[in-house]
């Protein structure tokens, strides 16, 4: 499977950018599939229903199955945060995952940045950074997209992964 970053600053893009990604690579006959990092504690589940419970009672996975879709839901009661090629190697095989976030990993990435943000670039201390997409002209010695372009922006993931 090839794997492509898109990292970036909180509200730089990044989410409307993967989803945008996702149709437009997904539309050219191409299987795809995500993977978000969360800085923050997040659920999947609801307190109060079957699975919630079986959690909290302990489980260390649990997994929910209907006629549309199944998840498995893994409790890590103090073990370390999985590693990227952890989780990638537990997803079913397709052309490209899509990682959003886990900008710490040198996996090649492509960074969103707005100006709206106005915080520094990540590029300019991560040499896994390939490229930059942003609403506005920036000083990079980087390939820049404009952040808006999907087409060409999909197109230069898929170049660079070798499905172009």
């Amino acid at each position: 499977m090839k794997i492509f970053g898109i990292v970036g600053w909180k509200n730089s893009g990044k989410t409307g950018l993967v989803e945008r990604l996702v149709t437009e690579i997904s539309a050219r006959g191409f299987t795809v599939s995500t993977i978000k990092h969360a800085h923050h504690e997040f659920d999947v589940d609801q307190p109060g229903r079957d699975s919630y419970r079986h959690r909290e009672a302990g489980a260390r996975q649990v997994m929910l199955a209907s006629a549309q879709r199944w998840a498995l839901m893994s409790e890590l009661k103090g073990a370390p945060e999985p590693e990227l090629p952890d989780l990638v190697a537990r997803m079913d095989p397709v052309d490209l995952v899509l990682v959003e976030g886990f900008k710490r990993t040198g996996h090649i990435k492509l960074e969103c940045s707005r100006a709206v943000t106005e915080k520094g670039l990540l590029a300019d201390t991560d040499p896994s950074i390939c490229a930059l997409a942003s609403d506005t002209e920036v000083s990079l010695d980087l390939p820049r997209l404009d952040l808006d372009d999907t087409v060409a922006i999909a197109d230069f993931i898929l170049s660079k992964v070798g499905l172009a």
